[in-house]
């Protein structure tokens, strides 16, 4: 009998301990942050994805906290960490409790190359290079560094007004201005990424960049008509075009040809069992090199000839400080921008800066929480994801005296921001590795732009659209005057 009593009491503390440990391992039990999971399955995605992401947080800071919340978004329970003192703790805790996590629309469209290596007879590849972000590719060989973008600046200086000659024509006309800033990012990204200027081939992948753009957060429904459908196949057209040019560097560098792209160097990178990254990975990964270099900053590029364009005073100032830039050239006519130019762009920098902080280009990332944390009070198990964004300070009345006011002189000495309530571009080790990439494409528009023509915004009150990715309803149509 007692043998039978101890038995039992084995078995209940066993099954006692396995639901304590699968409750605390859901999250069951634990002092979970104040919000709501929303509808079964779908929790609050609906309403994540087809409101304004920003409304969405902002309604539920209101609600439950100003520090964090709890939701479930895109299949995963999502805590939102909130406000300057959540972008800190963030940042100061990358690889501590955070890892990258990118939702699943964009894990199937960016990585298809693991079910490929998954199917094939051959070893699949080791478990780090299947984790490798794709920035590692840039970061290693110094691309995004001063020295690399010094050298290539002169390139972006004349692309940007090869593209404005061809789509802006001479005299007075109405054109639309997100289009041609996708298609001068997209080149500009095609030479510093893959090295090439095929007209044609680019204008192919801008229609295929949008749909990818838009499909990277939405609902995972795979049927035509839908957005994933759409973006599931623009994601693979474009996979057979850079395995296309893929093939083509290949054999270029065989002839000779010099390493002088970030393409040829994943091509010849080997991992140290001195295997080479297979075809299908390397087009994944410069894929999503493209995407972030494409529709962020075409995005910036777009709303700051939006609000210059309704700003006279604005205009005028930057175009001074454009056209002192270009007065200054020593050599004959048509010199291209050095490095030193870009520092001289303070006031418009300030332009940049302000367009970015009223309409984000990225409303916000996803992180994967390695280890059970706390924060403000709240514990996170392990497994959850967390969802940063800047739209928890941008707008805030605490930290920018009139946020709806489009005024670049805020961020002039002594009137700067408070720490991390300004952080367009992240912070800590994961800061976007292409922040000057970005900058130097941006000025390099504005100079251009500036200094050739004068605009109207058709309608100041055009709509915009877009989740995580914004843009304007009609294209942002000016009525543009050339000087």
């Amino acid at each position: 009998m007692e043998m039978l009593s101890l038995a039992f009491s084995i078995a209940f503390i066993a099954l006692s301990t396995f639901v304590l440990l699968s409750r605390r391992r859901s999250g069951r039990g634990a002092n979970l942050p104040p919000g709501s999971y929303g509808w079964p399955i779908m929790g609050e995605t609906i309403e994540f994805l087809f409101g304004k992401p920003e409304n969405f947080v902002g309604d539920r800071m209101n609600k439950y906290s100003p520090d964090i919340f709890k939701t479930k978004i895109l299949g995963e329970k999502t805590a939102v960490i909130c406000g300057p003192n959540g972008h800190k703790f963030l940042f100061a805790n990358e690889h501590k409790y955070f890892t990258a996590f990118r939702p699943h629309p964009m894990q199937h469209l960016f990585r298809s190359y693991k079910a490929a290596a998954a199917a094939a007879p051959a070893p699949a590849p080791p478990p780090q290079t299947q984790v490798t972000d794709e920035t590692k590719a840039i970061r290693q060989p110094g691309f995004l560094k001063p020295e690399a973008l010094m050298r290539f600046l002169p390139k972006m200086d004349l692309i940007t007004q090869q593209q404005l000659q061809t789509h802006f024509a001479g005299g007075e006309s109405v054109v639309k201005v997100h289009p041609l800033a996708k298609t001068i990012t997209l080149t500009i990204a095609c030479h510093f990424f893959l090295g090439i200027n095929n007209p044609d081939r680019i204008a192919r992948l801008v229609k295929y960049f949008d749909d990818v753009t838009v499909g990277m957060h939405c609902i995972m429904l795979n049927i035509p008509g839908t957005i994933f459908y759409r973006a599931n196949k623009a994601a693979n057209a474009i996979r057979k075009e850079l395995i296309a040019v893929i093939k083509e560097k290949k054999a270029a560098m065989a002839s000779g040809a010099p390493l002088q792209d970030i393409l040829s160097h994943m091509v010849v990178a080997t991992d140290p069992s001195g295997r080479s990254m297979p075809e299908p990975e390397i087009a994944d990964k410069i894929m999503g090199l493209l995407t972030a270099g494409y529709s962020t900053v075409a995005t910036t590029m777009t709303f700051l000839m939006k609000y210059v364009g309704l700003n006279p005073e604005i205009y005028e100032k930057v175009r001074a400080e454009q056209m002192e830039i270009a007065g200054g050239k020593k050599k004959k006519e048509g010199e291209l921008l050095e490095w030193e130019d870009m520092g001289k762009m303070k006031y418009t920098w300030n332009v940049i800066c302000e367009t970015m902080r009223m309409v984000p280009p990225l409303q916000g990332t996803f992180r994967d929480v390695l280890t059970e944390f706390t924060y403000a009070g709240y514990t996170i198990p392990k497994g959850w994801k967390v969802y940063w964004t800047v739209s928890t300070t941008n707008t805030n009345p605490n930290y920018f005296k009139n946020p709806e006011t489009f005024n670049p002189s805020r961020y002039d000495e002594g009137e700067a921001p408070p720490p991390y309530t300004y952080v367009p571009f992240g912070g800590g080790p994961r800061m976007c590795p292409g922040k000057e990439y970005a900058r130097l494409a941006i000025l390099a528009f504005v100079h251009n732009v500036v200094k050739n023509y004068k605009w109207e915004v058709v309608d100041p009150n055009e709509k915009v659209e877009g989740d995580m990715m914004p843009e304007p309803q009609k294209g942002l149509p000016i009525r543009l005057c050339r000087l």
